[in-house]
């Protein structure tokens, strides 16, 4: 049997970009996700950061936590023999039918100078139940530019290309990589920012990396039933009334064959370089990342709303880039492109806070990238885009010619983060303190290869609901093509069974951010700005 094959019989989907879930809680029932827009900075759970030693990949973590190299750019992938592209960026988790998970990772390598050339795409890493790397392949082979993404309620790897007008698609990979990628032009053809799915109300809602982007919605015609095709569907721009009323006008020509889409929408509401998007408990929130703000739109009442102002540097997060929650606490963790190269805790009580740091040169010129979970919540992966490895840049991709600019072994490095974390704030109703309780602590397994975890202590499960996530299914051709398909179509005959999922946590917290790297800062990107 195809050591892959056996991924065919069921996926559940984990990690990152759920956009389908319920993240519910008392606080929020009534309100949404306005109940926390009051996040301000406060005391982690986790302890402070200052004072304390990196560890030897030069991440500043609380206590109880530890960190791994999982991947490095240049070089092979655990004892695979696939060498791990450049610059990962965006990433997510998908649960397999032996415990363990897939790994979906893009890679943001420009390609200014050999458009179609292999230089970028999208992997994947396959773990067992401990955490040990059993396999790596390509899933997205022949595109550029890829930067964040969304996995799909039924099983599916959305990348979106941050590439210039006419060359910016959002790809559907299979992250088993038996099944070939396809471009779905039908969700727009711009600088992608990134995607987010809500299966509940059948759309997808899409970003633009541009200084004048604006904020999409993607109507799936056949909502959220088995099979839902994002083949086809009419495409529109988010307009906001002074009161904060939303509305959405048509974008005639997705393809921006004749106009860019903004263009097409010039009453559109104005995203200064959109990131990241996520939609949950009935809100859709969306990141801006040349003003550091944090957009909400309650989906049900049509109405918008910033929850984070972070401009004029506004402490402690500066530099809005990527983010995750975190599935059992509904934490959010926001990465930094910039500033102190912080990953920022908003936690579901309000709080703010700096989780995890990376210093040294080894991060220098770099960003924090394509944060996700594992799909039982006890692993975060992250990424340093541009952190140190030792193969030279120039050959890894020998087609591009990268210039003086880029130092020649900041290439891209992945990580594993594990440790005690929270399974949510537990709120005494009398006296209105605040405590946490760990979901699990972690440890190595032999040789370093992987972690056990130790099962949520029994006092705990009164703290947080319970999380469902039924397996979805997913049939693949046998042989895995090369390249991606040329033409918006079918996954290559694949039969997708759409999974309901539901995340039940407690609480409500803010969830967004997300954006690439550098821009507005004094960073250096390594092939040029953006639009």
């Amino acid at each position: 049997m195809h050591r892959r094959a056996v991924l065919r019989n069921g996926l559940a989907l984990g990690g990152t970009a759920v956009a389908s879930a319920v993240l519910s809680g008392p606080a929020s029932a009534a309100t949404g996700i306005a109940a926390t827009a009051a996040a301000s900075p406060a005391p982690s759970p986790y302890g402070s950061l200052e004072g304390r030693t990196p560890d030897g990949n030069g991440l500043v973590l609380p206590d109880g936590f530890s960190s791994r190299i999982v991947a490095v750019g240049g070089a092979g992938v655990g004892a695979t023999d696939y060498t791990w592209p450049l610059f990962p960026d965006g990433k997510g988790t998908f649960a397999t039918p032996d415990g363990g998970w897939i790994l979906a990772c893009n890679h943001e390598v420009f390609d200014n100078q050999t458009v179609g050339k292999s230089v970028g795409g999208a992997s994947s890493i396959r773990f067992d139940s401990r955490g040990s790397i059993l396999d790596a392949y390509p899933i997205l082979e022949g595109s550029h530019s890829n930067s964040r993404g969304a996995t799909t309620p039924w099983g599916t790897w959305l990348s979106c290309q941050e590439a210039h007008q006419g060359d910016g698609r959002v790809w559907e990979c299979d992250p088993t990589g038996e099944g070939p990628a396809v471009p779905r032009n039908a969700l727009g053809v711009w600088t992608h920012g990134s995607v987010a799915v809500d299966a509940v109300g059948g759309h997808c809602y899409l970003t633009e990396a541009h200084r004048d982007g604006r904020l999409y919605r993607f109507t799936m015609l056949d909502g959220s039933a088995a099979g839902a095709s994002l083949a086809d569907g009419p495409l529109e721009a988010m307009v906001v009334d002074p009161d904060g009323g939303v509305s959405w006008i048509p974008v005639p020509d997705p393809s921006g064959s004749v106009a860019p889409t903004r263009v097409q929408a010039a009453d559109g509401f104005v995203t200064p370089v959109g990131g990241g998007a996520w939609v949950r408990d009935g809100s859709l929130l969306f990141t801006t990342a040349l003003d550091d703000r944090v957009h909400a739109v309650d989906l049900a009442n049509q109405r918008h709303s910033v929850l984070w102002d972070g401009s004029g540097h506004r402490q402690p997060l500066v530099g809005i880039g990527d983010l995750t929650v975190a599935p059992v606490s509904a934490d959010l963790f926001v990465a930094e492109d910039r500033g102190d190269m912080e990953l920022v805790l908003i936690g579901t009580e309000g709080l703010v806070a700096p989780f995890c740091r990376m210093v040294g040169d080894d991060h220098r010129l770099s960003a924090i990238t394509g944060p996700c979970f594992d799909p039982s919540g006890t692993r975060l992966f992250v990424s340093s885009l541009r952190g140190r490895g030792e193969a030279l840049v120039r050959d890894v991709v020998e087609d591009i010619d990268w210039g003086d600019g880029v130092e020649g072994r900041h290439v891209g490095v992945t990580y594993e983060v594990s440790g005690p974390f929270r399974s949510g704030p537990r709120i005494d109703p009398a006296s209105g303190s605040i405590t946490t309780v760990p979901l699990s602590t972690t440890t190595a397994a032999p040789g370093g290869t992987g972690t056990t975890s130790v099962p949520v202590p029994e006092e705990a499960v009164d703290a947080m609901s319970t999380t469902v996530a039924p397996s979805t299914t997913l049939q693949r051709a046998s042989d895995r093509p090369a390249q991606p398909a040329g033409a918006d179509g079918g996954m290559g005959g694949a039969t997708l069974g759409l999974g309901a999922v539901a995340i039940l946590a407690l609480g409500a917290g803010v969830v967004a951010l997300r954006r690439r790297s550098s821009y507005g800062s004094g960073d250096i990107d390594p092939v040029g700005p953006v639009e």
